[in-house]
């Protein structure tokens, strides 16, 4: 009995001490794009943070948990703006929504979700998924029953005429009052975004109504960009974000676009146009054709059944023939200067990856995003990390509680051994993730 006593008296001890955790040493890098802080001291009660200062400056709590964080860059949890849950790096759509629809709640979208917070994405979002598993993830996740990111889902995408098979994740909409109809059953379904593609195949009035509509229940609308129509009624309508640089070989925007997005980034009383330009997937390829053995990572095994890992290396077990990819040599040289055109003409660029796509894991793919920015773009380290932390958080109307390591804060923290903003890939080897006060690495 002693014994016994002696263990009980031991395990709330602990428990006591984990409500309280102290990051020491580290230098922080808050996500408001200020000099970083070296010799941090990070102190954490509960889900949220509770005081910042500097080694000898501020007081560590007594019985406290100690966590060093010497030699690390301390950062805000990263987001990840454009994610898949639903897909997991398989090469053929049709195939996989054949054979795995019905576990995308239980298993695909949860080993997904798990795989994010492992590499370090603390929030995200997700664009395009079937309404019921999308949900269920998600709140179970916010229970805390099943590991991963904060989730803000879109559900189904909204579109004039779904892909042959696909009714289950996309809703066709015909005619105005259609339209409104679908994007109030996604409200009050409970989802946190509407997402829009193919806006140019339907008629400017459907999509007046469908971004009308989702205003009206206070939902952001995210739009696709693959075409220059979808941008230029997506801007007309009022889309709030934007996704991807384009499916054509253009070799930039035309100047009319362009002269719109300027015309919406001077109007400050309507906030930032957001724009997720997603271009590591396009990027990364030839680099992943020539060198497959980054396909073995088997990060992106887990929590998924030996049956569906062996599937998926099957389809894409010859990278260079995957038909995914196949007009990328002429798609990837338009991918800078597209994205340097659209920083120019005033938008917020977004950290988003399309995670989910052919080859593409969610266990890897948002560091590569960031590092392709920095180190193939040229993009500023700091701005690269704001486009993955605090902007992400204001595009989604939630940064009063997540996007920077602050006082009163959910603590939402990562760190990483080294200077990742003079190394970003170390982003590839998070050692630590901490979600809302709980330290799952």
């Amino acid at each position: 009995m002693k014994q016994i006593l002696l263990i009980l008296l031991s395990l709330i001890t602990i428990q006591g001490a984990g409500q309280i955790k102290v990051l020491v040493g580290g230098t922080l890098i808050d996500g408001f794009g200020g000099k970083p802080l070296q010799n941090s001291v990070v102190i954490i009660e509960g889900e949220r943070i509770k005081a910042i200062g500097q080694v000898g400056q501020l007081e560590i709590p007594k019985g406290a948990e100690i966590i060093s964080t010497e030699g690390m860059s301390v950062l805000p949890g990263l987001w990840d703006m454009h994610v898949h849950l639903y897909i997991n790096g398989h090469s053929d759509y049709t195939h996989w929504d054949k054979t795995y629809l019905k576990s995308s709640k239980d298993i695909i979208m949860p080993a997904s979700a798990h795989q994010l917070l492992m590499a370090g994405v603390t929030s995200a979002r997700d664009l395009g998924g079937p309404l019921e598993a999308s949900l269920a993830v998600r709140d179970r996740i916010n229970k805390g029953e099943i590991p991963g990111p904060t989730m803000y889902m879109s559900g189904p995408f909204i579109q004039h005429t779904p892909y042959p098979g696909t009714d289950a994740f996309r809703w066709g909409v015909t005619g105005e009052a259609d339209a409104r109809a679908k994007v109030k059953q996604l409200a009050k379904a409970g989802v946190n975004c509407i997402k829009l593609i193919d806006q140019d195949q339907m008629t400017i009035q459907e999509v007046m109504a469908v971004v009308d509509e989702a205003h009206k229940n206070g939902l952001k609308v995210v739009g696709h960009s693959h075409r220059p129509e979808e941008i230029r009624r997506g801007i007309k309508a009022g889309v709030d974000c934007f996704e991807h640089t384009g499916l054509a070989a253009a070799p930039e925007y035309p100047d009319d676009i362009i002269a719109m997005i300027k015309e919406r980034t001077a109007q400050m009383s309507l906030g930032p146009l957001f724009w997720t330009p997603t271009v590591e997937g396009l990027y990364n390829f030839e680099y992943v054709r020539d060198n497959p053995e980054n396909l073995d990572n088997d990060s992106w095994h887990l929590d998924l059944p030996d049956s569906i890992v062996k599937d998926i290396k099957h389809s894409i077990r010859k990278p260079g023939q995957l038909s995914y990819f196949q007009l990328n040599p002429i798609r990837k040289p338009t991918l800078e200067k597209k994205v340097k055109q659209l920083k120019e003409a005033g938008v917020v660029l977004l950290i988003g990856t399309d995670s989910g796509i052919p080859m593409k894991f969610h266990s890897q793919s948002t560091w590569n995003e960031l590092d392709v920015w920095v180190n193939k773009m040229g993009f500023d380290p700091m701005y690269t990390i704001r486009a993955a932390t605090y902007w992400p958080s204001v595009a989604m109307g939630v940064d009063k509680d997540f996007g920077t390591v602050s006082e009163g804060k959910y603590a939402d923290i990562i760190a990483v051994k080294g200077d990742v903003l003079r190394y970003m890939d170390l982003l590839q080897n998070v050692g630590m993730v901490i979600k809302k006060g709980k330290r799952y690495k």
